[in-house]
């Protein structure tokens, strides 16, 4: 059994190509995974560019991810470069996971588009989304971002944020710290504190306010 952690960057498609965005709204452009053994250490890393077919990379998401219309230009499109990352897998042996539903649900909606001969069910069957798993476990009812789970586990974020490979190895270590639930509660300790207000007047959002508006347990 092996572990993949995969993160997807994306670009959307031109509003003005109305008949494809009634199937799908957005391309991949990047693929970045890791993979961990069965003790969830990393063993391997993939990452490539994806070269978008319906319109040039949309400015916000040059200055998002620093991916530019000169990075993907000679890159191999959607189809070609996802069966590299399944080459890469190289067993269904395994899970899949990621954090929040949004990569999943990207990959089900361009295989159907672009590839329907492929079961994407199937990688749905084997995804595990590690934000909800995450905040399921210290309390949360809604979504904290990967920078602030990193942080909350007093590290740095390693590589640039809203890169694939960077954000996929960052989830991999929440991951990874999961699986001990002694150490996971250890270190979040803090945090899962400061989750529970002392009175009705304090909060979360009162102390950090930038992070966003929390409901508690």
């Amino acid at each position: 059994m092996v572990h993949i952690v995969i993160d997807l960057e994306m670009n959307p498609i031109k509003k003005d190509l109305k008949t494809i965005r009634k199937f799908l709204l957005d391309e991949v452009i990047e693929f970045g995974a890791v993979k961990l053994d069965e003790n969830y250490r990393q063993v391997d890393e993939f990452q490539c560019y994806v070269r978008p077919e319906f319109g040039e990379i949309n400015k916000h998401i040059t200055k998002l991810t620093g991916i530019t219309n000169e990075t993907v230009a000679d890159k191999p499109a959607f189809v070609e470069e996802f069966k590299n990352f399944l080459d890469w897998i190289g067993t269904w042996d395994m899970t899949l996971y990621s954090w929040s539903s949004s990569d999943i649900k990207q990959l089900k909606n361009e295989c159907a588009y672009k590839l329907p001969s492929f079961d994407a069910d199937r990688l749905e069957r084997q995804w595990v989304d590690v934000q909800k798993e995450f905040d399921s476990r210290i309390g949360l009812h809604s979504n904290l971002s990967l920078k602030y789970a990193v942080g909350a586990m007093n590290r740095d974020f390693e590589g640039t944020q809203h890169t694939a490979l960077a954000d996929a190895a960052n989830a991999a270590a929440i991951l990874a710290l999961m699986q001990d639930n002694e150490k996971f509660f250890e270190t979040m300790q803090p945090v899962i504190d400061l989750l529970k207000p002392k009175d009705l007047s304090q909060s979360i959002g009162d102390l950090y306010p930038e992070l966003m508006n929390f409901k508690f347990d």
